[in-house]
């Protein structure tokens, strides 16, 4: 007789573009969205399965803001682990990237998600921007490859 199968957890795969110009960032802020609306974040979204998470960061960048990235200039550059803020019981997984070489200029691609986007200074984000973003960000410059968020 088998034992029956058990559920193994599942996290949930999120990707954030760091990406660059001139000593800034771009950010875009949430709106619309039902998850931390009006404040900023970096270009991001979820693997949809089926995809590596190169693939993933290059067609949410593709989407949120109309620019075309080759997945394999995608370097990954930090890895973010936290409860899901608004869903108890799931967490995140979340992959940070940066890329040198893109093609196309940033626009809002998703004006019904996203009210602004702006070129921001690291020394100088907004005091509204995403609190595991300001995290990774300050770990990254920390040269912390790895780090938690939001754990109590």
């Amino acid at each position: 007789m088998s034992t029956p199968a058990v559920e193994r957890f599942r996290v949930r795969l999120a990707v954030y573009l760091i990406l660059e110009r001139d000593g800034k960032i771009l950010m875009m802020r949430r709106a619309n969205t039902g998850y931390r609306d009006g404040f900023y974040g970096l270009v991001q979204g979820h693997a949809d399965g089926g995809e590596t998470v190169q693939e993933a960061m290059a067609r949410e960048a593709k989407e949120e803001v109309g620019i075309v990235i080759d997945p394999a200039a995608l370097k990954v550059v930090h890895i973010q682990h936290s409860p899901a803020e608004n869903e108890p019981g799931h967490e995140y997984v979340c992959v940070y990237m940066t890329c040198n070489t893109l093609s196309g200029e940033p626009v809002n691609g998703e004006p019904d998600k996203c009210d602004d986007i702006a070129w921001f200074a690291e020394a100088s984000l907004p005091t509204n921007t995403i609190p595991n973003v300001v995290v990774a960000l300050s770990d990254i410059a920390s040269g912390r490859v790895y780090g938690n968020w939001g754990w109590k």
